[in-house]
């Protein structure tokens, strides 16, 4: 089922929970870049949430976008 959210429980007990409909409406300007965040999402979570929390996820579309 999909929450909208990827959650992240540290070794403390502690959750983080990103609102990925918060990050798509503030970074994707394109169904390629929705597509791209998509993809990590359900297949590396780890990676899409350390991209949001280092606030890299515009770096990071901005040089997919120069490889297409």
């Amino acid at each position: 089922m999909d929450t909208c959210c990827v959650e992240l429980k540290q070794a403390d007990g502690t959750v983080i929970a990103i609102d990925t409909l918060a990050v798509e409406r503030e970074f994707v300007e394109t169904w390629l870049d929705r597509r791209e965040l998509d993809y990590l999402i359900y297949n590396d979570p780890a990676a899409y949430a350390e991209l949001v929390l280092n606030g890299d996820v515009k770096a990071y579309l901005d040089t997919v976008r120069q490889g297409q």
